[in-house]
């Protein structure tokens, strides 16, 4: 290795050869950066570990790219989505057990592999605290069920977090289940076949599905041709892309099964608007202070549980200061560019203070374009201009920021060091800014399941978490006051779980009301809302439904102006205005074209 290499250099060459193999393709382009891994049409973007990771690490990071190379060689998008069930925990089991067939394909041929693989998976389960599961209540069974697949049919032990969720439900599911499942050894290689068998295990297991044959009328060339189109349309955004969504640098989900649920979300939510009827609930407005009311077709189980609560009364002083101490060290980095930032966005939004002259004046700046007027006529009194200042209108940002388990990491990091430029900026400017958060009191369901438990488990019965919203700052403290507050976002047993409807009305709620002329509301994110407890017993899309409608209602009937931030993951499928961006970095092109975008004065 030369001096001037980079130390990761040869882990990256070294990934990027073993994948292409892999996948059978060797014009793939391998890419690598910070936050979760991603495919964008032919390009594979992979978490690129620190220097002097341990082997553990370097492990995780190869078992993805593993991963997502055998998905690129033994999946078919298409099949995948013939045999797939509509939506539910039947929908969460197929592609848990799908996962389990293209892993079993590497595992059993490639040692190596297989050691990569488990590596991930342990990962995976931790981070989405299944280690920590005491109740069967609290082991999804579409997880456990697709983890009890994969050891079968790879003949391995689960590493221990992943065999702490299939014990609680082995003997059921063996019972129930075991035939077909010992069944699918023997088509591990036929995706046609071993996706009908998975059709079976999900029946076996008392979930509700269709066992019509999915290849019957199958010889219609337009409905399968629309399907292929469908498939086209949905390419940079579609399941398979995002199964892998977790690592080391940050989880799609924090819960494993709510990987599949997230992803299952997406891809209903356009059929279920579609099938849905206009006339069924007509659409709530606002009312005459502007305030979103809750949708007629979502609801909470109940609201008892739910906090509204400032961000130091969940945190003793001396820990909030060295949390805020430990954000500080992580913006060290990036201090040039942030000051540079700071500096760049103050100008351009001064400047939309002090923009114009008045020219013709008898006192002011002496207007060097009149200097010959002066000297034909030393008399003229007209040669002096005054910059003219022009109203700038009073302003107040709302920033909201996605406080989940799936921001973990390098996310909520980027998302703190967006807070805390934005929140010493504007301020400098003059312009007031609330710094809000949002995620959930526990982990799949708190004290509102419960309480569901209690009362016999109802149908449908809505949400079924604790919210916690946090107010970081709000819009009346000062800048000096709060900004220790920050800090809490680096506590990583805050993030929890997130529902992004309920989070976006009330911080629109709350800012909409203010006297301000006008009022900003920018949301940093890393993807959909994912809470596992409600999303077993609800339709799949549930909350994702509930978000395009706070998107729809802030957007078209609300003097609010929303603006989104997608952190690692492409957020323009909801909002009308939004970037995406992968690192820190980036966050000054980002912010700063959005917000002076934004401050544009209008006529």
């Amino acid at each position: 290795m030369s001096d001037a290499e980079n130390p990761l250099d040869p882990f990256k060459r070294a990934t990027t050869a073993t994948i292409r193999a892999i996948a059978g393709d060797d014009e793939l382009d391998v890419t690598f950066g910070a936050g979760p891994p991603v495919v964008r049409g032919g390009t594979l973007r992979l978490p690129l570990p620190s220097v002097g990771a341990d082997q553990s690490e370097i492990d995780a990071v190869r078992g993805v790219g593993d991963e997502f190379a055998l998905r690129f060689k033994h999946h078919n998008p298409r099949l995948h989505s013939m045999y797939s069930p509509e939506g539910g925990p039947a929908q969460e089991m197929f592609e848990w057990i799908e996962s389990a067939r293209i892993a079993s394909l590497g595992a059993m041929r490639m040692k190596g592999v297989a050691q990569n693989l488990d590596a991930h998976l342990e990962v995976q389960c931790k981070q989405a605290a299944f280690d920590t599961i005491t109740a069967e209540s609290d082991a999804p069974l579409s997880v456990a069920v697709g983890l009890l697949v994969r050891q079968q049919l790879t003949g391995r032990e689960l590493p221990p977090s992943a065999e702490h969720v299939v014990q609680y439900w082995r003997e059921h599911v063996m019972e129930n289940a075991g035939e077909h499942i010992e069944a699918l050894r023997d088509h591990v290689a036929d995706q046609d076949t071993f996706a009908s068998l998975c059709r079976n295990i999900i029946a076996d297991l008392g979930l509700p599905i269709d066992l019509t044959d999915p290849n019957e009328g199958e010889n219609n060339s337009e409905d399968m041709d629309t399907m292929d189109q469908s498939e086209e349309a949905d390419s940079e955004f579609s399941p398979e892309d995002v199964v892998l969504d977790d690592d080391s640098a940050g989880e799609e989900n924090s819960d494993g099964d709510a990987t599949t649920v997230e992803m299952d979300a997406h891809a209903d939510m356009d059929e279920a608007a579609s099938e849905s009827d206009p006339d069924e609930a007509p659409m709530p407005m606002p009312d005459d202070a502007g305030r979103i009311p809750v949708d007629n077709n979502y609801q909470a189980y109940t609201e008892r549980f739910d906090e509204i609560i400032k961000a130091e009364e969940l945190c003793d002083p001396d820990e909030l200061m060295r949390l805020r101490q430990l954000l500080d060290q992580q913006l060290v980095s990036l201090q040039h560019a942030t000051s540079k930032l700071a500096n760049r966005l103050q100008r351009r939004l001064m400047a939309k203070q002090n923009r114009t002259w008045e020219f013709d004046l008898e006192e002011g700046i002496l207007d060097a374009a009149r200097l010959t007027q002066v000297v034909v006529d030393p008399m003229n009194p007209l040669a002096y201009k005054q910059e003219k200042e022009t109203k700038f209108r009073d302003t107040v940002v709302t920033l909201l920021i996605d406080s989940s388990g799936s921001m973990r990491g390098r996310s909520i990091t980027i998302a703190a060091m967006c807070a805390d430029i934005m929140g010493r900026t504007l301020e400098r400017c003059s312009v007031r800014v609330e710094i809000l958060g949002f995620t959930t009191r526990a982990w799949r369901g708190g004290e509102s399941r419960e309480a569901w438990i209690n009362d016999n488990k109802p149908t449908n019965p809505g949400r079924l978490n604790d919210l916690r919203h946090i107010v970081y700052k709000s819009a009346d403290d000062s800048w000096s006051r709060s900004r220790r507050n920050l800090g809490l976002m680096m506590r990583e047993e805050l993030l929890k779980e997130n529902i992004d409807g309920e989070a976006l009305i009330w911080a629109h709620n709350r800012v909409v009301t203010r006297p301000e002329q006008r009022k900003v509301m920018m949301v940093i994110s890393d993807g959909l809302p994912v809470d596992n407890s409600t999303l077993l017993v609800n339709p799949s899309n549930f909350l994702e439904q509930h978000l395009k409608y706070a998107i729809s209602m802030i957007e078209d009937h609300s003097p609010v102006e929303l603006v989104a931030i997608g952190i690692g993951h492409d957020v323009t499928h909801h909002y009308k205005r939004a970037v995406t961006i992968t690192d820190a970095e980036q966050l000054g092109g980002a912010m700063t074209d959005q917000l002076a975008e934004l401050f544009d004065v209008k006529g």
